[in-house]
């Protein structure tokens, strides 16, 4: 994507990198330092090795996390977010607090659809 495409609601450029159940949860733990695939793997119980990996590459490519190789046998393979990555860390915050302020029911698949809730549909902030 050029960036004369970019959207330019803030919230659908954080979408554009930050998409699916498993972005931000990478971005989670790596928030708590440094980790190795296998770290990063037993800390998201579901997450196959495939979807993993895809996440990290594209992270790396657009500079939220870098990857670091050290020449062992076998070779370790560290992951660190990098300062714009660590940028991601208020934003994780404000959703963690506004998923446990939330009321409980509107998790359950019990919930009335979002209009019922008062949501208009538009993009945000």
């Amino acid at each position: 994507m050029e960036e004369d495409e970019l959207p330019e609601c803030g919230v659908a450029r954080f979408l554009i990198l930050l998409d699916g159940p498993w972005a931000t949860l990478i971005v989670r733990e790596l928030l708590h330092g440094p980790h190795r695939f296998t770290q990063l793997r037993d800390a998201l119980p579901g997450i196959s090795a495939h979807t993993l990996t895809n996440r990290l590459r594209r992270f790396a490519t657009h500079g939220i996390v870098t990857r670091t190789v050290y020449p062992e046998i076998p070779p370790r393979v560290v992951y660190a977010l990098t300062p714009v990555g660590y940028r991601l860390q208020p934003v994780l915050n404000a959703m963690n607090d506004w998923g446990i302020s939330a009321p409980a029911t509107i998790f359950t698949a019990d919930a009335p659809p979002a209009s019922e809730h008062g949501s208009t549909g538009r993009g945000a902030v």
